[in-house]
């Protein structure tokens, strides 16, 4: 069954893979850490606002999913928190990289994901990077797709299928202007310049 997310949803598990991997020795995660982490204002697009409350309450609707857990106990004075989709999905460290970075910066092109990464994981050569995409894209559920290319980009993007992603707005195209309308305007430029140079002559007396 697709998994659907909602935005800050989306950026509570993106922020819970990242800091696994980029920082186990601080992981699980307490509350305050996981609420910093969702708002950095690096690494983020976009950057959010969130307080505790919203981080909560993504928490707990992901805990039902099996998506993140709880841990307290008194191996924890706080109560602290961490993913789930991996295990439940049986997703490697290659595939949560790449879906951590979708999560927290919406749709990326594989080179943008090799080097995005290199923090969670190093992927060798850009074929690896397209060889997770293609293997996440063709499970059951698909968790990413190959968004259409926008014009004038030599790579396309990519974006996760876990709730609605951030949309990858292809430039606007730039506004026509007739020739015609382009031939007046040099013509006056002409006229006035021509005006100009029979002043400075008749100034200088020639």
């Amino acid at each position: 069954m697709p998994i659907a997310l909602t935005a800050v949803e989306q950026r509570v598990l993106g922020a819970l893979i990242e800091k696994e991997m980029a920082t186990p020795e601080y992981y699980p995660m307490s509350l305050n850490a996981l609420v910093n982490a969702c708002n950095q204002k690096n690494n983020r697009e976009p950057v959010m606002q969130l307080v505790e409350s919203d981080v909560l309450d993504a928490v707990e609707v992901m805990r039902h999913n099996g998506l993140a857990f709880e841990h307290s106990g008194r191996e924890h004075r706080v109560p602290k928190y961490s993913q789930g989709i991996g295990q439940k999905l049986n997703l490697g460290n290659k595939d949560l990289a790449i879906l951590s970075v979708l999560l927290c910066r919406g749709p990326q092109t594989p080179g943008e994901l090799r080097g995005r990464t290199n923090s969670l994981y190093s992927f060798e050569d850009l074929d690896a990077v397209l060889s997770t995409l293609a293997r996440l894209a063709a499970k059951e559920d698909p968790l990413v797709k190959e968004l259409p290319r926008s014009p004038g980009t030599k790579e396309a993007r990519w974006t996760h299928l876990i709730g609605d992603s951030i949309p990858d707005f292809a430039p606007a195209p730039s506004a026509h202007v007739p020739a015609s309308s382009r031939i007046e305007e040099l013509e006056e430029r002409v006229r006035a310049l021509e005006e100009f140079a029979e002043r400075l002559k008749s100034q200088l007396g020639v």
